[in-house]
C-alpha cells in the first residue's frame, strides 16, 4: 500500500503539514490535486476509507461561496461531483498512511498522523 499525500503545492498551510510531519523522510508520494487532479477512482477508493464523500468534502472552498451551495441540500453523489470538478472542494491535504486516512488541517487530525508516524 502506498502511502500518499493529496496536497496543493501553493496552500501555505498544507506547506507547513508537509515540513511539520517530513514527509520526503517518511517516504509519502504525494501528489498535487492542482497540476494532477484526482481521477475517479482515486476519489472513490478515498470515500471508501473515509466513509463518505461528504467527508472528504471542503466548505471552506471559494467556490462553495461563489456556487451559494450552502443554500443547497447536497448528496454524495453531489459531493462527489463537485471534488471531481474542481480541486478546491477536496478537504486538504488528505493523507494515507498505513491504511488510515487522515483528512483536513485541524489540530487534532494532525496530532493523530504524528502519532501515528511515532512523532
Amino acid at each position: 500500500m502506498t502511502n500518499k499525500i493529496y496536497h496543493l503545492s501553493t496552500c501555505d498551510t498544507c506547506r507547513k503539514i508537509l515540513k511539520e510531519i517530513d514527509a520526503t523522510g517518511h517516504g509519502f508520494e504525494l501528489q498535487d490535486i492542482k497540476t494532477e487532479p484526482l481521477t475517479e477512482k482515486q476519489l472513490d477508493e478515498l470515500k471508501e476509507k473515509a466513509g463518505s464523500y461528504e467527508a472528504l468534502f471542503s466548505r471552506r472552498s471559494q467556490q462553495y461561496k461563489a456556487l451559494n451551495l450552502a443554500a443547497q441540500t447536497l448528496t454524495e453523489t453531489d459531493y462527489r461531483k463537485y471534488i471531481l470538478e474542481h480541486y478546491t472542494f477536496l478537504k486538504r491535504p488528505v493523507i494515507e498512511y498505513n491504511n488510515q486516512l487522515f483528512i483536513g488541517n485541524e489540530k487534532k487530525t494532525i496530532e493523530a498522523l504524528k502519532d501515528a508516524l511515532g512523532q
